[in-house]
């Protein structure tokens, strides 16, 4: 029997098919998951979905055959985003558990799960139970029901509520290039955003688990070339891009520009502070500090929180925020069970924009205040000793703050600050800059990582 804790990440299950997992180990996770929930509340069904990847539906009977095992049933929604299945799990009141490796290379594989209405699964709210249980595969319990499995396609469904939520039907028309990178995006672009004044220029709508243009991974810039360079070829307003499993989004703007999530987390804060139906936006701590600095302007109040969607959820439900950001460009929202969905953060941006007559470059340029390294990663050997290290050259110096909310942050007199932070999975140290100006933040990151890498 395999050894899963590989495989159990902190906030899903992840890894190499067939190498790392297989369908044996679906159908033993489907029936742990199955009990976990039925002993938790009772729960007598599990809504699936998928996405295009050619060991997803495999993988997802599997795991409804290990349900069905414990007397619960499945309700499969079928092909569908991450953000999909989190709208079939908050509408429906069940668990949900969807079938994706995100952005990772075709041959991963993975599963997101949530307990009714979307609420997250996480390492230390349920993950470690199941590992155990599923490595276990033996239960006292005997059924006392026979489990059935029905098919759902929830698709216009989605579409209607995304659409209830961020009103188009009046904006200006607009022209937008959406790369879907051969993912889930294909799927769901086409149906959410018909017959609204938009012009969609498709890019790698196919659906396609091999991604053979690019991987489906807009967080590096490469996977970014070809939208680029096709919103400039148009003449587009704007251009948006879709990970693999689309619960992310990033923007690019008229220029063929990125805009940060951070600028993008600041403009939908606003949006939905101008609702007048809360005042709390949550931010994790990599977040770009124009991010309270606009939602404390706007009358809001800023929580910060560390990395990760496991701690945006909790944190939003504490507080009943109306809207969280992160800066890997996940976004949650109230409306939506608190759970992150790239399209909802997409139709935001294309109702911000299309509302007035600015270019995108010119709506954004207020959310941007100051200068980031982006995400630079070094491989090291021993993380907490260079954290330390890192640590000790900067507390010493006078007007300086540190925190460890998540990993290493220190603040700077002159408004500039980083965080270090250890991979939860690799031997990596990642690390995040920001200062008021480019020379500023070039020689914090540079002074750093010469630190790190010694």
């Amino acid at each position: 029997m395999r050894e899963l804790s590989t495989i159990t990440k902190a906030y899903d299950v992840r890894g190499v098919v067939p190498d790392e997992w297989d369908e044996d180990v679906a159908r033993r996770i489907g029936a742990a998951f199955a009990e976990l929930v039925w002993q938790e509340s009772g729960a007598t069904a599990i809504v699936t979905a998928h996405d295009m990847r050619d060991s997803s539906v495999p993988l997802s009977r599997a795991f409804a055959e290990g349900v069905l095992s414990r007397g619960v049933d499945v309700v499969e929604a079928g092909l569908g985003s991450t953000d999909l299945l989190y709208f079939a799990s908050g509408s429906l009141g069940v668990p949900g558990a969807m079938f994706t490796a995100s952005h990772n290379p075709a041959q991963y594989n993975g599963i997101k799960l949530c307990r009714a209405g979307a609420t997250p699964v996480g390492q230390e709210s349920g993950l470690a139970t199941l590992r155990e249980w599923a490595e276990r595969d033996s239960y006292d319990r005997v059924p006392e029901r026979t489990a059935s499995i029905s098919q759902r396609d929830l698709l216009a469904e989605y579409a209607a509520h995304l659409r209830s939520l961020v009103d188009l039907s009046t904006i200006r028309p607009l022209r937008v290039v959406v790369d879907a990178g051969n993912g889930m995006a294909g799927h769901t672009v086409p149906v959410v955003l018909d017959g609204l004044p938009l012009e969609v220029l498709p890019l790698y709508f196919e659906l396609d688990g091999s991604f053979p243009h690019h991987e489906a991974n807009p967080l590096d810039p490469a996977n970014l070339v070809d939208l680029q360079a096709e919103v400039r070829r148009a003449g587009a307003d704007l251009g948006l891009a879709f990970d693999g499993d689309a619960d992310r989004v990033f923007v690019v703007d008229e220029r063929g520009e990125p805009v940060s999530p951070s600028a993008i987390t600041a403009l939908v804060a606003v949006r939905e502070l101008a609702r007048g139906r809360g005042t709390t936006v949550i931010h994790n701590l990599i977040t770009s500090r124009a991010v309270p600095e606009i939602v404390r302007e706007h009358g809001g109040q800023p929580v910060r929180t560390r990395v990760g969607h496991s701690f945006i959820k909790a944190e939003m439900a504490r507080t009943d925020a109306v809207f969280g950001g992160e800066h890997s460009a996940h976004y949650y929202f109230r409306d939506f069970w608190r759970a992150d969905t790239g399209m909802l953060a997409a139709m935001h941006v294309l109702a911000a924009l299309g509302e007035q007559s600015r270019p995108l470059s010119e709506l954004t340029a207020g959310y941007s205040r100051y200068v980031a390294s982006g995400e630079v990663n070094s491989t090291v050997a021993d993380a907490a000793g260079r954290v330390a290290a890192v640590r000790q050259s900067f507390e010493e110096q006078d007007g300086v703050t540190v925190d460890e909310l998540d990993g290493l942050t220190v603040d700077l007199p002159d408004g500039s600050w980083f965080n270090l932070r250890a991979s939860n999975t690799e031997p990596l140290l990642r690390l995040n800059v920001e200062a008021p100006d480019e020379a500023r933040m070039t020689s914090l990151r540079d002074r750093v990582l010469e630190m790190v890498r010694a």
